[in-house]
């Protein structure tokens, strides 16, 4: 089965999710719909159609989110919705519900870190069909298809890539980093870098988080290292060595922090961002993520794709979506709602940044005049990551307990109390495990 992003549950779960919640994902007020869209009752009625629809997200997504059906309303007269909305652990505890009794809402939000365990069951609709030319660039469409079927219409702009401190740089006669950068350049880049800095600032941070070392082993070309669900899984030892020998060598440099800092850097804590605090030059962001440390160090900030290998670099697509469910009795109606979605300029100005960056160029150039830099610098990532962005993998269900035992076991070798060889026996038995479980 050709599985490229999708997997079930979270980036980290905590990655994935802090996506989500850039993406407006925080909100505890419950939809005041009575009756919500528990099931899916909506039909045609004497010409009128009801459409049900459910989606996670903050009080301004909500809003903006029903002004854009009264939009269509406008638009359609015939179509009337129903809609429920709430917070995003509220909206997952009573997705499977609904999933089980096979009365998921015409229209829902769908997650990237999710897709996959609805398309299984069987619950989405196949949205191929929905043509997205010029919309959509083909690259990522294709990364987000699932045995060459799609199952959800992407939302918004999402990439993975790096944000550095370009003052800081400027001012100690560093080149700054160039796009499309192979690890090979990364780390020359950071060795020649480090020769120029002053004691206690370094030029990269130290990886020890399963993401991080997953970028590099399918940027080399090896699969992720979960796949079809958690019921494939592969930790290269050959890559895995590799990489971790190498980061070894660039802390005995002084290329990278020492394992005390580094366990001492909290993302976008004014004193504690390896970034922000001005103690790392470049580190990981995202679209939805690099306008958070923008606002820490206003107008100092310069963005980069991924560092890449022979397969590519990163990963630049949405993981926010609007799915059909496949029980749906209004199926055509429900999808020509999807694709208005994200075409009606009207409705693009309604939402606006509430689902991230629009995706619809024509729609993201309508508002480009009101962002702000944080979120320019958010599209620039992903200009930037898109020629040569892989596929994004998230977390496969009951995989949660190998996001923390990564880290774990690589703080361990960054501290000097292990070798990367246990680490990666430990790990590898570990991820057997897990997979053997799955199946």
């Amino acid at each position: 089965m050709k599985k490229k992003m999708y997997s079930s549950a979270a980036l980290l779960l905590a990655s994935t999710v802090a996506l989500s919640a850039c993406s407006g994902g925080g909100s505890s007020t419950p939809s005041a719909s009575p009756g919500g869209a528990s099931s899916n009752t909506g039909g045609s009625s004497g010409g009128e159609t009801t459409l049900s629809i459910m989606w996670w997200g903050s009080d301004a997504r909500h809003e903006a989110t029903q002004k854009a059906l009264e939009i269509y309303s406008k638009q359609f007269p015939n179509i009337k919705f129903k809609p429920e909305f709430m917070a995003w652990d509220a909206y997952w505890t009573k997705l499977p519900t609904l999933a089980a009794s096979k009365s998921i809402t015409d229209v829902l939000q769908m997650d990237a870190a999710y897709i996959q365990e609805y398309v299984t069951r069987g619950q989405l609709e196949d949205l191929t069909d929905i043509d997205l030319t010029g919309i959509v660039d083909a690259n990522v469409i294709e990364n987000l298809k699932m045995d060459g079927k799609l199952y959800g219409i992407p939302l918004s702009l999402n990439s993975q890539g790096m944000a550095y401190n370009k003052e800081a740089l400027e001012e100690y006669g560093i080149p700054l980093p160039k796009t499309n950068w192979t690890y090979e350049e990364y780390f020359q880049w950071a060795r020649d870098a480090s020769a120029k800095l002053p004691d206690g600032k370094y030029p990269i941070g130290d990886v020890n988080t399963w993401d991080g070392y997953n970028f590099y082993q399918t940027a080399m070309g090896k699969p992720p290292m979960m796949a079809d669900g958690g019921k494939t899984f592969t930790l290269d030892k050959e890559t895995f060595t590799t990489m971790f020998e190498t980061y070894a060598k660039l802390r005995e440099e002084g290329v990278v922090p020492p394992a005390e800092k580094t366990a001492s850097f909290l993302e976008n804590d004014p004193q504690a961002d390896a970034v922000a605090s001005g103690t790392v030059m470049v580190r990981s962001a995202t679209t939805g993520s690099v306008g958070a440390l923008e606002q820490l160090m206003p107008g100092k900030l310069g963005v980069v794709n991924m560092p890449g290998g022979p397969a590519g670099a990163g990963w630049a697509q949405s993981t926010i979506f609007l799915s059909v469910s496949a029980n749906s009795k209004n199926k055509e109606e429900a999808k020509k709602f999807v694709k208005w979605f994200i075409t009606d300029k009207e409705a693009g100005t309604a939402l606006g940044l509430t689902r991230g960056i629009p995706i619809n160029p024509e729609i993201y150039a309508a508002i480009e005049p009101t962002l702000e830099p944080k979120d320019k610098l958010g599209k620039d990532i992903y200009d930037q990551s898109v020629e040569k962005a892989m596929p994004f993998y998230s977390v496969a269900a009951g995989f949660t307990e190998y996001v923390d035992a990564f880290k774990k076991e690589i703080d361990a070798v960054i501290f000097g109390q292990q070798s990367i060889e246990a680490a990666y026996n430990n790990l590898n038995n570990l991820g057997q495990d897990l997979s053997k479980r799955a199946k």
